[in-house]
């Protein structure tokens, strides 16, 4: 009997390595699983959170700003470097990362009280950069939503990346920022091969869908962009000019990459993931990956972590740099403005 549970990324709940006992489900727990009245394949959790904002000092990030209104993805991406952090909240970072969604309801508040303090400088503020800002639970929440009203109120900038159509519900509010040139966007594909996306990223929208996205927001004057990422070799390697092409044809004026790393528990989960949809080709991209990391699959050294390194590295680093040669000439990502901000904000918004 196949107990991984249907419609999700993970096929395991890792150990947490915060934990001194393990949690191991069974096909009965799944059955339950099954029968959304007697148990809810998701369960979100509402918290009053005390702080908002994450800045990152790394040399790969910069003074980077990021706000993620939800710790867990629905999405279920099963390299996701995010999982890890689940651990922090006493949960797993296999099964529980995609079926218990912390939600940080308190967030507009939050990022309102910010931008009215003293202590605030004018700043781009990046949306999901740990976790996706539209996720499924984000239909209901509307959290993200109210972020980019007060973004606007404030007329402070900010950049969201996503891999759901859900964008498309505040295309209204994304034009008034775009105007005022106070928004990037940007959508995540991976693969436009349907068989691969449902297994790497299960509850996620198709890659026609998502360029569909690219187009509409472009057309509505919302500069737009493209993340190739994570590039597994091996897997998806080698449809990083076609994706690029794909998005360059659909409004996207740059595209960017990481190569995948597996760290923490992402190594365990991987592996388990990798057996079950391509046993027979299993060892060879997980040996792909070593090699891209020095011979492990996770490289935490900054400036080699997101982009690996040695032969398979390097390949996939020109393939992709000729591909937005080729397909991105002559386009360029406009410098969002922080000169507008306004402590206090608009008294009237619509």
């Amino acid at each position: 009997m196949d107990n991984r549970a249907r419609g999700r990324g993970a096929g395991i709940n890792t150990h947490n390595r915060f934990q001194k006992h393990e949690i191991e489900y069974t096909s009965e727990d799944w059955q339950q699983w099954e029968d959304q009245e007697v148990n809810p394949k998701t369960q979100f959790i509402e918290e009053e959170s005390k702080t908002l904002m994450s800045v990152s000092d790394s040399p790969d990030l910069g003074h980077f700003h990021s706000i993620n209104p939800y710790r867990g993805c629905e999405h279920g991406c099963i390299y996701c470097y995010a999982r890890n952090s689940h651990e922090y909240w006493g949960y797993s970072a296999g099964l529980d990362f995609e079926t218990k969604i912390i939600v940080k309801k308190n967030a507009p508040q939050l990022l309102e009280k910010l931008f009215n303090s003293k202590s605030w400088q004018p700043h781009s503020i990046h949306l999901s950069g740990n976790t996706d800002c539209y996720q499924p639970g984000e239909k209901k929440y509307r959290i993200t939503r109210q972020l980019l009203e007060i973004c606007l109120k404030y007329r402070n900038p900010v950049s969201v990346l996503t891999k759901n159509a859900l964008i498309l519900r505040d295309i209204d509010v994304l034009e008034k920022l775009a105007k005022l040139n106070l928004v990037h966007g940007a959508i995540s594909i991976t693969s436009l091969n349907e068989d691969l996306r449902t297994a790497l990223e299960p509850r996620t929208v198709t890659g026609k869908r998502r360029l569909h996205v690219v187009k509409t927001l472009h057309e509505a004057g919302i500069p737009m962009g493209v993340m190739t990422a994570p590039i597994i070799p091996g897997l998806n390697d080698h449809e990083i000019p076609s994706i690029i092409k794909a998005a360059s044809e659909n409004g996207a004026v740059w595209a960017g990459y990481t190569v995948v790393r597996l760290n923490g528990a992402i190594a365990a989960l991987f592996e388990e993931w990798v057996n079950h949809h391509f046993p027979e080709r299993a060892a060879k991209i997980l040996n792909q990956i070593k090699e891209c990391h020095g011979g492990t699959v996770n490289d935490s050294r900054f400036g080699f972590r997101m982009v690996g390194e040695g032969n398979f590295a390097e390949n996939i680093r020109q393939l992709h740099n000729l591909a937005c040669r080729k397909y991105f000439k002559d386009k360029e990502l406009p410098k969002l403005d922080t000169s507008q901000f306004m402590r206090g904000g608009q008294m009237k918004l619509f």
